[in-house]
């Protein structure tokens, strides 16, 4: 929990920068994800697990666009790239 606390405590005092870094790495680990899950096929379960990669990042991007709390924000960066992280390794074995 300490951990978290003090990444979010940085994020939100230098939430311009760390936003427009986070859409950017928000994006690029999405689409490696989205690489990866297409590589593997092109079957009903990769289309459920691509949808599911591209909502979570066009969800974070949408709360950073929206300018939602930061306290959101940052919980919607951890949940995006969380998902995204997780779908390549399953994609990768």
């Amino acid at each position: 929990m300490k951990l978290y606390a003090r990444l979010y405590q940085d994020f939100e005092e230098m939430y311009l920068g760390y936003a427009a870094l986070a859409i950017i790495a928000s994006s690029c680990w999405g689409s490696i994800a989205a690489m990866f899950i297409l590589m593997n096929g092109h079957g009903i379960s990769n289309m459920i697990q691509l949808f599911l990669v591209v909502a979570v990042c066009m969800g974070f991007n949408a709360s950073v666009i929206a300018q939602l709390k930061t306290k959101i924000v940052f919980n919607s960066l951890i949940i995006s790239l969380a998902v995204s992280t997780i779908l390549i390794v399953v994609n990768s074995i």
